[in-house]
């Protein structure tokens, strides 16, 4: 077995050129951590505001990469196997010490969740953080209830796909927006009951198809539509925050009572790997194999093409989950595709 592995290392905060591809040592873990050979890791809006230097508790440099997927490589007084699938996500990834971005990582076991599939990792791939997210946010922040109507501000991000159908799969009507007209479409093609255009202010659109206003909103854009995510939500409804796509998380001069209506509760969410059952990352795994969960669209990058991929990223230039390979795969599931091009 080769001592040296391929991985990304982020030298400093700054431009995408900060990524470089180098051959590392291979990490050894120690008892309680988990080697994993990486055979695909996600890409998060986190993960551009790491790089871009607004997160907090990152040295430098780093591998970046806050989840992967892959099979166990050494697991020293653990209970996982060698060659057992398993996902890895927060806990410090890519942030404390080095993260997804490579060949191997080594991480806390309690960062990792094991499950069972035959998907392709390109599809593997895009779930672990996006479920996480997804799961916890209709869960701990909304408690949404079957029948009750939610809102997705920011519903063509990874997370708003994953939503909506975990959302669908409780019985609930959900509505989801988008900024870009030529994307209304794709959301209804992936469960969305009402697409809603995104021109800043959608709460009128909201009252028109909820009168009064929707149960719950789950508001992934940011702090500067947040104020119209709460007036589009009724009295004793629940907004919760559990996004920052604008990249603008902080709310200046806050007034709690001029700011969240009368009667309408403000949450949010923020997990991580013990915050996603087992069985809930298998059961969705299962739906997708299945075609009773729909992915959302996904883009597919090599490892070469880091830099290509946080561009994307930065720039929004394409709708759902980005998962890069770090060995190129034979086939790609049919719920995970390119929309590169539609923005």
């Amino acid at each position: 077995m080769s001592r040296t592995m391929r991985a990304v290392v982020l030298t400093e905060p700054g431009p995408v050129e900060n990524l470089h591809i180098r051959e590392l040592p291979l990490p050894d873990p120690p008892p309680g951590w988990v080697r994993i050979a990486v055979k695909a890791f996600g890409l998060n809006r986190s993960d551009h505001h790491m790089r871009i230097g607004v997160a907090e508790g990152v040295r430098f440099p780093i591998v970046p990469g806050l989840e992967a997927v892959g099979v166990v490589d050494a697991a020293p007084g653990s209970d996982l196997r060698p060659g057992q699938q398993v996902a890895a996500l927060m806990g410090g990834m890519g942030r404390a010490y080095n993260g997804g971005y490579a060949q191997y990582t080594v991480v806390p076991r309690s960062s990792v969740v094991p499950f069972q599939s035959d998907l392709p990792w390109a599809v593997l791939g895009a779930v672990p953080e996006t479920l996480q997210t997804a799961h916890g946010s209709l869960t701990t922040g909304l408690d949404l209830q079957p029948g009750q109507t939610l809102l997705i501000r920011g519903g063509t991000s990874a997370l708003g796909y994953a939503t909506a159908a975990l959302a669908r799969e409780r019985g609930a009507r959900v509505l989801a927006t988008t900024r870009r007209p030529e994307r209304l479409d794709t959301l209804a093609a992936h469960g969305v009951d009402h697409p809603v255009l995104d021109d800043g202010s959608v709460a009128r659109q909201v009252h028109k198809l909820v009168p009064g206003g929707v149960d719950a909103a789950l508001e992934l854009v940011g702090t500067p539509t947040l104020p119209d995510t709460l007036v589009s939500t009724r009295v004793h409804g629940t907004v919760c925050f559990a996004g920052m796509l604008s990249d603008q998380w902080t709310v200046p001069d806050f007034y709690p009572i001029a700011y969240i209506p009368r009667g309408v509760r403000l949450t949010a969410y923020g997990g991580g790997a013990a915050d996603l059952p087992a069985q809930v990352l298998q059961h969705y795994l299962d739906g997708i194999a299945d075609g009773a969960i729909s992915l959302g669209p996904s883009h597919i990058y090599q490892f070469d093409e880091i830099r290509d991929a946080h561009r994307d990223v930065e720039t929004n230039a394409v709708s759902g989950k980005l998962v890069v390979l770090t060995e190129p795969e034979a086939h790609v599931f049919p719920g995970a595709r390119s929309d590169r091009g539609t923005s």
